[in-house]
């Protein structure tokens, strides 16, 4: 088997960067009145900036491929050489530009300049760019490729706007009591962002140049037991059970607001950090590494709201990891779904930071039917 290693990293981010009071500006005022959520939502999560694809008329300024392919394209800085030896493309988001063709071919329809190779989409949430990772890893490690480019990428910022949701807002039975969605259709206007991170997966480290060699990556999905928590293009329905867009009347698709997202924050709470960092342990214990001698630990936040819960669990399993060890870049990116791990990395890998024989530990949580990924990589 061969040893992986991440041995460039690099990001994507539309436009500029957009503050609190800057948002509703983008994302519009249901019912034309200012969202009595978002305040509280905020304070929650701590998110002071984040980027959206789109102007404040709602007018897009870039695709999800158009922003994958400008990172690939900062990941090899146009080094002809390099591009050729590509062999595949692995590209993870939750909102793709369209149903098909997949996101990762419209992606490597962006690069004319690579040749014809091995492209792949894996679909999910929040785990799907390090679903992508790990097709990469196992690609590599097996010796069937040798150099991969993987991405993590998300574009929600026109679903988010308010006009997507004024068609069931005028269906309330009580809107003068009630003149905001639901909460858990509100909640997530005010969480996420747009934008786009990428790596560079060998079998060879860099010769001049810190890499991240891949230890191992374990994935884990609990939809076995556990409800759906977080969805889009489906509702549920009075007992419970998601139905698909596909098999709803075409007049419910807006007065449902069918295509937006929409999550239960009741489960979400009681469910999001138990069930992951509870089999943390068995999985460090599995692959023979001790998680609290790691040198930075890079949790996936969609709020710092979860900090605080993430760190109790984690000492309920006896994993201490003090908090100058942790690393986010939340607050001045936003939650970037399966793009935020890849924005994390990014920033961390060329911080100056990181030190030979540092360990780094990744872990993903995805809240639609409870998945998590967990990584070690190690600097060499």
């Amino acid at each position: 088997m061969k040893e992986v290693y991440i041995i460039n990293t690099s990001s994507y981010l539309p436009n500029s960067a957009i503050g609190n009071d800057e948002i509703e500006e983008y994302m519009g005022f249901i019912g034309g009145k200012a969202s009595k959520t978002k305040k509280l939502i905020l304070r929650n999560n701590r998110i002071k900036e984040r980027y959206y694809a789109i102007t404040k008329s709602g007018e897009t300024t870039h695709t999800n491929a158009e922003m994958v392919s400008s990172a690939i394209r900062n990941l090899l800085n146009d080094d002809t050489d390099l591009i050729k030896k590509v062999d595949l493309l692995a590209c993870g988001t939750s909102s793709p530009d369209q149903l098909m063709p997949s996101h990762a071919v419209m992606v490597h329809g962006s690069l004319p300049e690579f040749n014809s190779i091995e492209v792949v989409s894996p679909s999910g949430v929040c785990c799907s760019g390090m679903h992508a990772l790990k097709y990469a890893y196992m690609s590599i490690k097996t010796g069937d490729k040798k150099l991969a480019i993987t991405t993590g990428s998300e574009r929600l910022a026109k679903t988010l706007r308010s006009e997507n949701y004024q068609e069931e807002l005028s269906e309330l039975a009580k809107v003068e009591e009630n003149p905001m969605l639901a909460f858990e259709k509100d909640f997530l206007r005010w969480m996420l962002s747009d934008g786009a991170g990428a790596f560079l997966v060998a079998d060879k480290p860099n010769a001049d140049n810190i890499s991240l060699r891949m230890d191992w990556i374990e994935a884990i999905s609990y939809a076995n037991e556990e409800p759906v928590c977080m969805y889009m293009g489906a509702d549920l329905d009075e007992t419970g059970n998601l139905v698909s867009y596909k098999d709803m009347e075409k007049e419910d698709l807006s007065k449902k607001s069918v295509f937006s997202i929409k999550q239960d924050t009741k489960i979400l709470g009681d469910r999001i950090v138990q069930l992951g960092f509870n089999k943390l342990r068995s999985i460090c214990d599995k692959n023979g590494y001790d998680p609290s001698t790691v040198d930075h630990f890079l949790p996936h936040l969609s709020s710092f709201y979860f900090e605080n819960k993430i760190d109790e669990v984690l000492r309920q399993n006896d994993i201490i990891i003090p908090r100058e060890k942790w690393f986010t870049n939340l607050a001045t990116k936003g939650n970037v779904g399966s793009g935020s791990i890849y924005l994390m990395i990014d920033e961390l890998f060329k911080s100056g930071k990181l030190k030979k024989g540092e360990t780094i530990l990744l872990a993903v949580p995805e809240s639609s039917r409870f998945s998590y990924v967990f990584c070690l990589l190690t600097v060499v």
